[in-house]
């Protein structure tokens, strides 16, 4: 017995039309992962205000398509707002919770960090949810990501404390040489 052609990942930008299903995504991660500690989903309006500032400020906003379906996204963010931070992007992944293990976390974060490598930034950092997250440190890893750092019950969800772990990767030369612009 053979297994069935799995489908590919297509990711692509995110558009408004994406934003219902990742609005849902996202409330499901809220009601029942650690992922974000975030406790009250947002809704809708305040989901695209999130991703027209995002987009607004030029950085990427992915989703990841599986049988035909969104499966994911992620997108980069300022990781502070002082200016000598501006070389640096914060990453955010999510994939449903029936998509795992298809490869659109791969997917999803392969292309951000090539749309942050082309946009010129030098390091791409992770704050992964929880220690626990065994999932998202190894997705990181793969990806070249090395943990800097772990802030122990930082974060208060689902009735129990939480840590929050740092993860960072050089992107293009990363802090070799001066940026270009």
């Amino acid at each position: 017995m053979t297994d069935a052609p799995r489908s590919p990942v297509i990711v692509r930008a995110a558009g408004v039309d994406d934003l219902p299903a990742i609005t849902a995504l996202y409330a499901r991660e809220v009601a029942e992962g650690v992922a974000t500690y975030e406790t009250q989903a947002p809704d809708a309006t305040t989901m695209a205000e999130r991703w027209r500032a995002i987009t607004a400020q030029g950085y990427p906003y992915l989703v990841a398509e599986l049988d035909g379906r969104l499966a994911g996204y992620a997108y980069a963010s300022s990781y502070r707002t002082r200016a000598g931070y501006r070389w640096t992007v914060e990453d955010t992944v999510y994939v449903d919770a029936g998509c795992t293990g298809r490869g659109v976390g791969r997917a999803l974060l392969e292309a951000l960090i090539r749309a942050c490598e082309a946009l010129g930034y030098r390091q791409m950092i992770a704050v992964v949810g929880d220690r626990h997250n065994a999932a998202s440190i190894a997705l990181h890893k793969r990806h070249g990501f090395h943990i800097v750092g772990t802030f122990e019950g930082i974060g208060w969800k689902h009735g129990r404390w939480l840590d929050g772990v740092q993860m960072q990767r050089a992107l293009g030369d990363g802090a070799a040489s001066e940026p270009t612009a």
